[in-house]
């Protein structure tokens, strides 16, 4: 039971850490909108985001390592014990692990080339000063990782080969939603309805992250139902009241980039055959997500007594 509560505990916190940045942007757009616009985007955009992405992902993933057993066959199987299930999932779970910890990795990766970061850490604005070399160490690390995949398994150097097409698809959208913020948020309120179809469309997107990486936490999903769904409620909720506060905890975005970067590395190496207890990915996702959280109450307390 301790262990259960451990890993929705971690799920919940990574859930609601990793999709910080979709919260601020999805409250600059709403702070334009009516309180009955907001009220229907925290209603139904957590119908959305539980329900179909984060519940109907994990189904998908689960029917496709155990097709056997046909769609709902597959899904009622989560929640039956089903021994077949557990066994088949045991034999996939490496490709699993290793095409989650790809498209983590590529995250991770993009972020400290190629984005802007708070330097928490000097090695950061090295990396960032060199950041044209984001995609020569993209294709290496995935080169390496397949050919070292190659050494046992085809399947599983394809699952590599999976993760990263998967993160390049995903930061596509994420590309043209940026592209598309100024213009959404300028819109006015005749526009309402499509926003809120935008802002949940949006919210599907930035969530892939966070399914995937819910599985080096576990892989019962009902667990990551549990744990994903808490924490996109939370999401959901801050961004219609606390929004603005988020901003003020200015490393907790560099803290989920780490915790991404950590999972990315934690499932690549169980994904290879390396074992772990179940209870260190919530560990170390806490106690990350802790350090960045008291930098960020540091760095306010000493721009107060500046002020």
């Amino acid at each position: 039971m301790i262990n259960i509560l451990v890993i929705i505990l971690g799920l919940c916190v990574f859930e609601i850490i990793s999709s910080i940045d979709n919260a601020i942007f999805n409250a600059s757009v709403l702070v334009r909108m009516s309180i009955k616009a907001r009220k229907w985007f925290l209603v139904w955009g957590v119908l959305v985001a539980v329900f179909v992405v984060r519940g109907l992902l994990p189904w998908v993933i689960l029917y496709m390592v155990y097709p056997q057993a046909g769609l709902m066959g597959s899904f009622l199987a989560a929640f039956n014990g089903d021994t077949r299930l557990e066994h088949t999932i045991t034999l996939a779970s490496p490709r699993l692990y290793l095409a989650g910890g790809v498209f983590l990795l590529f995250l991770f990766l993009h972020w400290i080339f190629l984005e802007e970061t708070n330097n928490v850490f000097n090695v950061e604005r090295y990396v960032h000063r060199h950041g044209v070399w984001f995609f020569a160490v993209a294709s290496l690390t995935l080169s390496l990782m397949v050919w070292y995949a190659l050494q046992s398994d085809q399947y599983l150097a394809f699952a590599a080969v999976v993760g990263a097409s998967a993160y390049f698809i995903v930061h596509g959208f994420r590309e043209q939603s940026e592209k598309s913020e100024t213009s959404i948020s300028q819109k006015n309120k005749s526009g309402e309805i499509s926003k809120l179809l935008y802002l949940i469309i949006i919210d599907a997107i930035f969530s892939l992250d966070g399914v995937l990486g819910a599985f080096a936490f576990t892989l019962s999903v009902p667990l990551i139902l549990i744990g994903n769904g808490v924490g996109a409620f939370v999401v959901a909720w801050l961004t219609v009241n606390k929004a603005e506060q988020l901003k003020k905890y200015y490393y907790l975005k560099d803290g989920a980039m780490y915790s991404i970067g950590i999972l990315g590395i934690v499932m690549s190496l169980r994904g290879y055959g390396y074992s772990y207890p179940d209870w260190l990915s919530p560990v170390l996702i806490i106690s990350i997500i802790i350090y960045f959280f008291w930098r960020s109450i540091k760095n306010n307390r000493l721009d107060n007594k500046k002020i």
